[in-house]
């Protein structure tokens, strides 16, 4: 064998080696999986129904995984913030992203460029939360069910102020759809985030429609009266409600959810051990129990489901995003 090629050779039985062993380094890697705490993205401010589910997420999940997973939220423009600060991680498992509609299906339809794909730059792991949009009116308001709203909303065309969280947003869309699924004329009114529900409580504005965990303790409280849901079923965290379906809207649909995403190139076992660990949490009978009582509804999915899920959610959100004619920024 000629000298000059024997480096070559060893070279290529060294590489051959290496790509013999990937998949078993990469099962020790998982194994030893984490190594230190995870940081948790949450692309919404802090006290937003997906940092309120995600933050429950958060203390099962270190406390199954023996390492604590740090949250981080990184709010401002529409989550796109912090995803692309997480789809640019180190795809090693300790960079994941808790994601949510707006984040990936509200968001990459009015925002014309984004610095990440919002699907194809990230390894879909987990649904672990669907969020029922509740709407809601001030307790003094003498509304008692969503068929005297739309009553009152008629008789007095353009009296009702409706407050949303800021344009684009999804109590916005779900106001949007609301009004013009039943024909009446209300002012809406964008807010600052929570101070949407500040408005609601003080007869600012007279009503809104906004997610669960966002709502339910000042309905508790006696600060907002619920009226309905906006699931196609009623929610577990909600039984006695109504759906806006049930209370004379058809086909009123307004929902929202929560997930867990890794940047692209993580590998398949921590993927899947993370997976198998979310499953195992959000299954967990006390963590099931905090979910509910935040406002949402428990659920899993396969990576596949939950990509097919966003992509279905894109297309419901698109007719919202149409009829509230939002301009691309």
């Amino acid at each position: 064998m000629p000298h000059a090629l024997r480096p070559a050779l060893i070279f290529a039985i060294a590489a051959a080696c290496t790509l013999h062993q990937g998949p078993a380094a990469a099962a020790d890697a998982a194994q030893a999986y984490p190594s230190r705490p995870v940081r948790l993205i949450i692309a919404q401010t802090t006290g937003s129904s997906v940092d309120t589910l995600s933050r429950v997420l958060a203390a099962k999940l270190g406390e199954e995984l023996g390492q604590q997973i740090v949250a981080d939220n990184r709010g401002g423009a529409g989550g796109t913030i912090g995803a692309e600060i997480a789809a640019h991680a180190a795809p090693d498992g300790h960079t994941l992203l808790a994601t949510s509609t707006g984040v990936q299906v509200i968001s990459p339809q009015i925002y014309k460029k984004l610095n990440y794909h919002p699907v194809k730059d990230f390894a879909q792991i987990s649904l672990f939360a669907v969020t029922q949009n509740v709407l809601v009116t001030n307790p003094g308001l003498p509304l008692n069910n969503v068929k005297e709203l739309i009553a009152y909303a008629k008789a007095n065309p353009g009296k009702l102020n409706m407050a949303n969280a800021g344009s684009g947003f999804q109590s916005h869309l779900a106001g949007v759809l609301f009004t013009h699924m039943t024909g009446i004329d209300v002012l809406h009114v964008p807010y600052k985030g929570g101070a949407s529900l500040i408005a609601v409580m003080s007869n600012e504005a007279q009503f809104t429609i906004a997610p669960g965990p966002a709502v339910l303790g000042h309905v508790r409280a006696g600060r907002l009266r619920a009226l309905a849901t906006g699931g196609e079923k009623r929610s577990p965290a909600t039984p006695g409600l109504p759906t806006i379906i049930e209370a004379g809207v058809p086909g009123y649909v307004s929902t929202g959810w929560a997930g867990v995403m890794a940047p692209k190139a993580t590998s398949k076992p921590i993927l899947d051990k993370l997976h198998a660990t979310i499953v195992k949490v959000v299954n967990d009978t006390a963590t099931r129990e905090m979910i509910e009582r935040q406002g949402g509804d428990p659920v899993t999915s396969t990576p596949a489901e939950f990509t097919k899920f966003i992509e279905q959610e894109y297309a419901r959100f698109s007719q919202a995003i149409s009829i509230a004619k939002l301009k691309v920024e």
